[in-house]
């Protein structure tokens, strides 16, 4: 079969976006919503499609668990993005969870098994992420849904080594099974990973985390960015000799440990003046926004099935909120996972990292009562 798109020799995977976004578009073949620019397109397969956490904001993996007694309405709405949101919990990263078949969406894909999402990565960082929680292996299934149209002749010097490869294709009129031979992604690559992906997907940061303290290599894209940029003349390695004559070894990257004439550490920014070294270990997890009517005893019952229990619970519920305090930053940090995308009695519970913790909590509780519930 022909495809319905012809792509000219140099395309860029940018091309082929806009080719199958302008053709679903003048051709009148996506679903709502529209128009499907910018999108992974819907349309009518009569196929049944679960959606995954949007935008990986509140971790990876929500369990949908519908209310006793659901009508065929209600079940509609838990596959939407909304449902996701009202009825599900999310699942943490010690949960052990195996997938036998991803569905991911697709611009454009081709018999070989080259996919295209529409630019942002979240699939391909998906299924990394997945490797990293050990939930995915060599006989997990990738399979996306695409409609005719979208089956293009993709080059294979497009791909790089973080797109996701896919194994069967569908379609309204065939299944392709693409006998791929390029190896999915094995991990997260921490080099295409920058700050501001950081921020807006929390999970990250505890991935990240174990990552680290297993010795991988975690540096970030724009750290790695910042220490090509080091100040001109710089050595990559060098002496720092003190007044007292004591010396110390130092490298050339945007933070650099020196000694001043006291012989304590101090961190010194590339063009800024120095500053002290503050270690940043933040065990507690902020609760806020929590419902007036909420009793300590059932937002207990709530970490407990989120498997979240800390050590203690200060609980300030006339301020409408809780802090939470664990035993490590890993134990934490998977604590925000796990409450990620909480919602009690419609009320959206907003859960971080306590910043009180360095600094502003001991100020707060000298001006507020609180009501201290250590957990048993």
């Amino acid at each position: 079969m022909e495809p319905a798109i012809k792509l000219k020799p140099g395309v860029s995977k940018w091309d082929i976006r806009q080719k199958v976004w302008d053709y679903m578009e003048e051709n009148d073949l996506a679903n709502f919503p529209r128009p499907v620019h910018r999108r992974i397109p819907n349309f009518k397969a009569r196929k049944t499609l679960l959606v995954p956490t949007p935008r990986l904001r509140t971790g990876l993996f929500n369990k949908i668990v519908p209310p006793p007694g659901a009508s065929k309405e209600i079940l509609r709405v838990c596959s939407t993005a909304q449902g996701v949101k009202d009825f599900s919990v999310p699942v943490g990263l010690d949960a052990r969870v195996h997938v036998d078949l991803v569905v991911v969406g697709s611009v454009a894909v081709s018999d070989k098994g080259w996919r295209i999402g529409k630019g942002e990565g979240f699939a391909d960082l998906e299924y990394a992420m997945m490797v990293s929680m050990g939930a995915v292996d060599e006989n997990t299934v990738v399979v996306t849904t695409v409609h005719d149209c979208q089956l293009l002749d993709i080059p294979e010097e497009l791909m790089d080594d973080h797109d996701l490869t896919v194994d069967y294709i569908l379609t309204p009129t065939k299944v392709i099974k693409t006998d791929c031979k390029r190896s999915k992604p094995q991990g997260i690559i921490w080099s295409k990973v920058d700050s501001e992906m950081m921020e807006k997907m929390p999970i990250l940061k505890s991935l990240r985390f174990r990552e680290k303290k297993v010795g991988k290599d975690v540096t970030l894209k724009d750290e790695r960015l910042a220490v090509k940029q080091e100040l001109p003349g710089l050595s990559h390695s060098r002496k720092w000799s003190g007044k007292d004559g004591s010396s110390t070894q130092i490298k050339a990257n945007p933070t650099e440990m020196t000694k001043n004439s006291e012989g304590s550490e101090e961190q010194i920014e590339s063009g800024c003046k120095m500053q002290p070294s503050v270690p940043s270990r933040v065990t507690a997890v902020y609760m806020g926004n929590i419902p007036h009517s909420l009793r300590v005893s059932e937002l207990k019952n709530i970490l407990r099935d989120h498997n979240a229990l800390p050590l203690r619970l200060n609980w300030q519920g006339a301020q409408h909120r809780a802090f939470l305090d664990y035993k490590d930053e890993v134990t934490a940090e998977d604590a925000v996972t796990s409450l990620a995308g909480l919602s009690i009695s419609g009320s959206a519970i907003r859960v971080e990292l306590a910043k009180s913790q360095r600094g502003n909590r001991s100020r707060s509780q000298t001006t507020e009562k609180t009501s201290k519930q250590p957990l048993i």
